[in-house]
């Protein structure tokens, strides 16, 4: 017999060779007909899998991100039996599950599929699902794996395999296609009822340019029409979202190949939307005890060797720049944390300087492969709103709360309400990646696993997503439409002190090293407006919107007038600018309502006679008439209300 713990902590009974489904029909029949896999001490498994021996147990169904990833494999090789079905020879690359969906990689052998194919392929998937074909796991040893994808005559399975040892090789069938896969599987096809393929894209063989082009096929499955209609849905509202397209409409940034491919530039009115966000940080910052400074966008590249980032990130950023000079080398800042950490030991310190807080919205550069650039979410140069806490070790719990605080200051006054706190720690077997001792990255993973319990998050722990040098606490934050993006992130830090050998002198006149806190609440400026943009789909709140107010003359014999109001305005505080075009009122207000200004003031022979505004909100309509100075105490009124609590 075999003990099974579950998630809520009981332990049942069962002999041993027992699988997840029969304890899964044990506990309720109902359960059983939803669960897609199991979690078997931490390892994702095929619920038909025997258990052999004592282990703790969590059933998988649809809600569980684990859950969706084995559905979405298995969907992967549900399209690949289609293709086989409908293209005999088709070879096969990797086809594994992404964040949403999956994708094979396949070579058809000199033939082509087109968009409209992709009917005929989902039409077959609809077919093989309602088969209720049994994905069945089968240890292979490798010879015999070598002699099975011989006789098909696939090559990348066959260099897939060479990696691969002996005992370690395991194939998966369903119906009448058979693949080289680890698993795991959900336990048929007819849990797969709603497909769609989604696009078709061009993929060389293991990334690499020299080898063969092969064709990426893109797909979505659920376990419910329903799901997938709303996800279809979701998607054509992230298109109207898609913040390059509203970049683009609303004027705030664009690109330009010849300055290069990544790297943004501002227009006036993403520039002053930018200069906002920065000024509500800093005076946030400022209040709390952060001192600003400023780094140069170079530095010697002896500074990343010392810090660690040329051996870490070296691969990752532009090219050293030589100088006249024999042997000296520079490198566009990929990090800011070197520059600060040559400005904390500029003087000497003691326990009495501690914390220091130091603060810089500093522009850095990394060269992003151009195939991951991607609008402001992904680009060669960004700037992070970026800040390096020194204290001592007693401090890092208060100091490291204090910034949790100031993370979900910023969420809240930007209307991101739904937030997960990710717990980044190391890899639990690679320790390779990171510098450093075991006993400072346990205090440092402590550090973070109990700040975020005293705050209270919501968290989930993830293995193998620390930084180099320290682990973090990373803010997953749900936008409007239900997407995740991690945006703030906080990371505690003994080793860059070390290897910078910063000191302060402690109450007891020793010598003793501080540790480092790293934080910046949006992230990055880019990434951070990027996700802005889509949350609120261009719509941004009165006190950010780059502009507040367009005043529409009905004709050119107001324009006086109206640069009478936009001076009042201005003086009142408030962002305004006039329409003074020779077009029609109509095509103003239209024009003015895509670029989603908050207010359109018309006037014409009326208001100027009774020295008013015709008010009108952008997507309500007509609201009245009012004096300039009622209409400019309404709009800081507005203001005022949804700065409240803004302040720390």
């Amino acid at each position: 017999m075999i003990h099974i713990t579950l998630p809520d902590g009981s332990v049942r009974e069962y002999a041993a060779g027992t699988s997840s489904a029969d304890i899964a029909r044990s506990i309720s029949e109902g359960l059983a007909r939803k669960v897609l896999a199991a979690e078997v001490n931490g390892e994702v498994w095929d619920t038909s899998r025997p258990i052999n021996s004592n282990a703790t147990l969590k059933l998988l169904t649809w809600d569980d991100k684990n859950a969706k990833s084995t559905f979405w494999h298995s969907s992967a090789h549900l399209m690949a039996e289609a293709l086989e079905s409908l293209y005999p020879g088709v070879k096969f690359g990797i086809g594994p599950p992404i964040e949403n969906g999956y994708y094979y990689d396949i070579d058809l052998g000199g033939r082509t599929i087109s968009d409209e194919d992709l009917k005929k392929v989902e039409d077959k998937m609809k077919e093989l699902a309602k088969a209720n074909n049994v994905y069945k796991r089968e240890d292979v040893p490798k010879d015999k794996a070598i002699a099975y994808f011989t006789e098909k005559g696939d090559e990348y399975k066959l260099d897939l395999l060479e990696g691969l040892a002996d005992g370690s090789i395991t194939f998966y069938t369903q119906g009448g296609f058979t693949d080289l896969c680890r698993g795991p599987h959900i336990p048929n096809t007819g849990f797969i009822k709603a497909i769609k393929l989604m696009n078709i894209a061009g993929a060389y063989w293991r990334g690499n340019e020299n080898n063969k082009m092969l064709t990426r096929i893109y797909g979505i499955t659920f376990p419910a029409q329903k799901e997938l209609d709303e996800y279809l849905a979701l998607l054509e509202e992230a298109k109207k979202r898609d913040h390059r397209k509203l970049g683009k409409e609303l004027e705030l940034f664009t690109f330009s190949e010849k300055v290069g491919s990544g790297l943004p530039l501002w227009l006036p009115k993403g520039a002053m939307l930018r200069e906002r966000l920065q000024q509500f940080l800093q005076r946030a910052q400022i209040e709390i005890g952060y001192l600003p400074v400023i780094t140069p966008h170079i530095g010697s590249k002896q500074l990343y060797v010392t810090s660690g980032h040329w051996e870490k990130y070296g691969k990752d950023s532009f090219r050293p720049i030589t100088t006249p000079q024999e042997g000296e080398e520079f490198m566009l800042k990929p990090m800011n944390c070197p520059h600060h950490c040559e400005i904390y030991k500029s003087s000497p310190r003691s326990y009495k300087d501690l914390p220091l807080r130091l603060a810089e919205f500093g522009t850095v550069y990394r060269y992003e492969q151009s195939g991951e650039l991607h609008g402001l979410t992904r680009v060669r140069g960004f700037t992070q709103d970026d800040a390096h806490l020194f204290c001592m070790p007693e401090q890092v719990l208060e100091e490291f709360m204090k910034v949790i605080d100031l993370v979900l200051y910023v969420f809240e006054s930007l209307g991101f309400s739904e937030y997960t706190a990710q717990i980044s720690l190391r890899d639990q077997e690679d320790r390779s990646k990171y510098i450093g001792s075991d006993e400072n990255w346990a205090i440092a993973e402590q550090a973070i696993i109990d700040a975020a319990a005293a705050k209270g998050l919501k968290t989930v722990i993830e293995y193998g997503e620390a930084a180099f040098y320290g682990p973090k606490l990373d803010f997953m934050v749900r936008d409007a439409i239900g997407r995740k993006w991690q945006l703030g992130t906080i990371q505690v830090d003994y080793n860059l002190p070390e290897r910078f050998e910063l000191e302060y002198v402690a109450s007891d006149n020793t010598r003793k090293r501080p540790v480092m806190i790293h934080r910046a609440p949006f992230g990055s400026m880019e990434r951070f407006i990027a996700v802005l943009i889509e949350n609120c789909a261009g719509n941004f709140p009165l006190w950010l919107a780059p502009l507040q107010v367009k005043i529409l003359p009905i004709s050119d014999k107001y324009n006086d007038y109206a640069l009478e109001l936009v001076q009042l305005l201005k003086a009142a505080d408030i962002r305004a600018e006039i329409d003074d075009r020779s077009e029609k009122i109509g095509r103003k207000i239209r024009d003015t309502e895509m670029m989603k200004v908050p207010y359109m003031l018309v006037i014409g022979e009326k208001e100027m006679n009774e020295r008013t505004v015709s008010v009108r909100k952008h997507g309500e309509g007509d609201k009245g008439a009012l004096s300039i100075e009622a209409f400019a105490n309404e709009i800081n009124g507005i203001v005022k209300e949804q700065m409240k609590g803004k302040k720390k």
